[in-house]
């Protein structure tokens, strides 16, 4: 197993630039490719700053995809693609039950998701299975989401953001990575596939839990207006949209989830 770094390699690292084409026999002799790799989304969605995430995955994944193909023709493996993707795919649906047949929804991280598989495409066309990875709300103490929620949660000064009615689509750290392996074993997997526990959880239900937890209390609630005024069209989609996500496929291929209760999930993250 390589990892590929934009840094000086070490070891049996391997150098590539995602704006660069990859030379095709450095994927030689390995069974599949990974790419998890993305700019941080978290910021202010300037222009620039939407720009920048954007070609972060579409060119990223179109260099990989490409080498692949080639490396693919030339019999040389990988037979497997697997790239990340998000449910941000959906947009915002409400109530609405998505599975990975549902249709793609509006708004930047929709179409931001949909160009991002769509890359790809070179390494499917070519043969390779591809699978694109639709992962929900990752609750990792380390980063993403509920990282940015500790603090103000630990001094008591959590609560429903919003409404609260929203649906989090949310999955274990252990369950992502439970995941990414069976994509690599199972050859039937391909296309989207939705990495999420099978419950999602309004927001009210989520805090509450991140609440109990943390032994705090959950009396102060974000309002709409100040997400929208403080973090704009990132907090908007982020945090304020509602996507009912479910891992239909994971669950028609008997995935056992590590993790299938927020409040259980929230404490193994928190251990």
């Amino acid at each position: 197993m390589s990892a590929l770094v934009r840094r000086e390699p070490h070891g049996e690292e391997l150098r590539w630039d995602p704006q660069l084409p990859l030379d095709p026999a450095k994927l030689s002799g390995y069974d599949a490719v990974v790419h998890l790799a993305g700019k941080n989304i978290a910021g202010r969605w300037t222009e620039k700053f939407k720009s920048e995430l954007l070609a972060s995955r579409v060119q990223g994944t179109r260099t990989l995809a490409t080498a692949a193909a080639e490396s693919y023709r030339r019999s040389e493996q990988p037979k497997a693609f697997i790239s990340a993707s998000g449910i941000g795919y959906y947009g915002h649906r409400g109530d609405e039950l998505l599975t990975e047949k549902s249709a793609a929804g509006t708004g930047f991280l929709a179409e931001l998701s949909r160009q991002w598989e769509a890359a790809s495409a070179p390494a499917s066309e070519a043969g390779v299975r591809v699978v694109c990875l639709r992962i929900g709300v990752v609750l990792d103490r380390h980063g993403g989401a509920l990282k940015q929620l500790l603090l103000p949660f630990r001094l008591g000064l959590g609560g429903r953001i919003g409404t609260g009615k929203q649906y989090w689509s949310w999955v274990s750290l252990e369950d992502v990575v439970g995941v990414v392996l069976l994509a690599l074993r199972d050859e039937s997997l391909r296309g989207p596939l939705n990495v999420v526990a099978p419950s999602p959880a309004r927001n009210a239900e989520f805090v509450h839990a991140l609440g109990s937890v943390l032994h705090r209390p959950t009396m102060f609630p974000f309002p709409e207006f100040a997400v929208r005024a403080l973090l704009g069209e990132m907090g908007q989609e982020l945090l304020l949209t509602s996507a009912r996500v479910i891992p239909k496929k994971l669950q028609d291929h008997g995935y056992n989830f590590a993790h299938r209760d927020v409040e259980n999930a929230l404490r193994a993250a928190l251990r």
